[in-house]
């Protein structure tokens, strides 16, 4: 009596429809363009009659936009300076005060009540839209706002201090949005670092006597490396392309122009700002800021990164140090 062949269902290959969405949204909306970048900066636009020509440039646009031909500023390069300024101002602070409520929130012998009351008002800036915050910022922090009179009449500032002209109050500001919309989403990352730890390691400590610092320096902060280090690549990455709160911020109505004299203008601005007048030097810009953003990640993952090997051991070290040398 011949059997018949059961016929078997491969439900392997239907994974391949749940993330296909993923690889098809990245090839047509990032790939391509990304693709189509590095084409437009070989490219130089310009306008004759009327008419509009393409011809090919090579390098030429690159060594425009650094400043190394005749008659041109590398603009690039002062973008890239404000960028990196305000970015560390904002990203400083965010690190350390994030950290802190991190370890706080977690702590199980200080036992916070209403931590999740806290996690959502800590969050909430950063569902805010970035033309709300900025409008109300300015309007706080303008030369007759509320914020800046009730500092001038504390004898803070000077009575003729506008945050709007000075190059310092102006980046101050900008850090300071940034850090207020994003500390919470870093806050939240760094928690569920704190909470993925083994326990065990903190009893042990508490066993053996050791102090929060001691907890705090040799099990939270090793053990919290990798999620430090996606923390830090994802904001180096939007610093660096940062655009949202200093293109609304303190603008003149033409928009895209930093001020005061330009120091608040940032590479992501420079790009839109080209984009209306030569397309060949935007793409060439956009480029640029491409490569100092893999070439600042890949050193990031180069210090910081650890192998599964590395971790396990690094993991096998603290042990001991929690169970026989805090």
């Amino acid at each position: 009596m011949n059997k018949k062949k059961k016929k078997k269902i491969s439900y392997g290959r239907y994974g391949y429809f749940f993330i296909a969405p993923f690889f098809i949204t990245y090839l047509v909306f990032q790939l391509w363009p990304l693709i189509n970048t590095f084409y437009y900066s070989t490219l130089t636009y310009y306008k004759r009659n009327g008419r509009e020509f393409v011809d090919f440039a090579g390098i030429k646009n690159f060594l425009n936009i650094l400043g190394m031909t005749a008659g041109e500023r590398g603009y690039v390069l002062s973008y890239l300076k404000n960028t990196l300024i305000m970015w560390g101002f904002n990203f400083v602070p965010q690190i350390l005060v994030s950290l802190l409520l991190a370890v706080w929130l977690t702590d199980e012998k200080v036992k916070v009540k209403g931590t999740g009351a806290m996690k959502v008002i800590v969050y909430l800036p950063s569902v805010i839209t970035a033309a709300s915050v900025s409008v109300l910022f300015k309007s706080l922090f303008s030369q007759y706002g509320p914020i800046t009179q009730t500092l001038k009449d504390w004898g803070i500032l000077s009575s003729n201090f506008d945050f709007m002209s000075s190059v310092a109050g102006s980046r101050g500001l900008i850090s300071g949005i940034l850090w207020w919309m994003w500390f919470g989403n870093t806050t939240l990352l760094l928690i569920s670092g704190v909470l993925g730890i083994d326990p065990g390691l903190f009893e042990a400590a508490d066993i053996d006597g050791a102090t929060g610092w001691k907890k705090f320096r040799y099990i939270t902060l090793p053990l919290l490396k990798p999620i430090m280090l996606y923390t830090l690549v994802t904001s180096a990455i939007g610093g660096l392309q940062m655009y949202d709160i200093p293109a609304l911020f303190n603008v003149p109505e033409t928009g895209l122009v930093g001020l005061p004299d330009d120091k608040t203008t940032t590479m992501a601005m420079y790009i839109m700002r080209l984009y209306n007048s030569d397309v060949g030097k935007a793409a060439a810009v956009s480029v640029v800021l491409f490569v100092i953003t893999l070439i600042v990640s890949l050193i990031l993952f180069a210090t910081m990164g650890d192998s599964e090997d590395r971790r396990m051991k690094r993991e096998q070290r603290q042990r001991r140090k929690a169970g026989g040398r805090l």
